[in-house]
């Protein structure tokens, strides 16, 4: 498993609750500039159309020798995953406050593109200041440890 892009910022403004693992409908050039490495989360979520989940504001970055065929970099794409994982999915929605994150892009075993989702309830500004003192605690520790050998 090779793993593309990472959301960073999930993990810092989320409590994430629940992951699914699910496919992405991408055309051949898309796929070409992934494995170069050309993804982008910034304001990516994920949301429920007409029964479908679709992947919104992922950027990936048009491949060069593409040309004309490039798809739009920050189009909707539609989320692959199963009729019963999306009926767990949605009713996981249900609850107020609670949205779906993409939380990394990679390339499974058998080379085909996934997205990792989770449902995310958002964090308050205490809580964000929380987690980066712990954080730093557990960094000095970890040198002060580091330090005695």
């Amino acid at each position: 498993m090779s793993t593309i892009a990472t959301n960073k910022k999930a993990y810092h403004n989320y409590f994430l609750l629940d992951k699914w693992e699910c496919g992405i409908a991408l055309s051949g050039g898309e796929v070409k500039s992934l494995r170069a490495g050309g993804a982008s989360f910034t304001d990516a979520f994920a949301h429920i159309d007409r029964g479908e989940l679709y992947l919104y504001n992922l950027h990936i970055a048009p491949y060069e020798q593409a040309s004309y065929l490039n798809e739009e970099p920050a189009r909707p794409r539609k989320l692959l995953v199963h009729a019963k994982e999306l009926e767990k999915i949605n009713g996981n929605l249900t609850r107020k406050g609670l949205t779906l994150i993409p939380t990394k892009i990679y390339f499974n075993k058998k080379g085909w593109a996934k997205v990792e989702i989770a449902v995310g309830q958002g964090k308050k500004l205490y809580d964000k200041r929380d987690d980066i003192k712990k954080r730093e605690i557990k960094r000095e520790i970890d040198r002060s440890v580091k330090n005695r050998k």
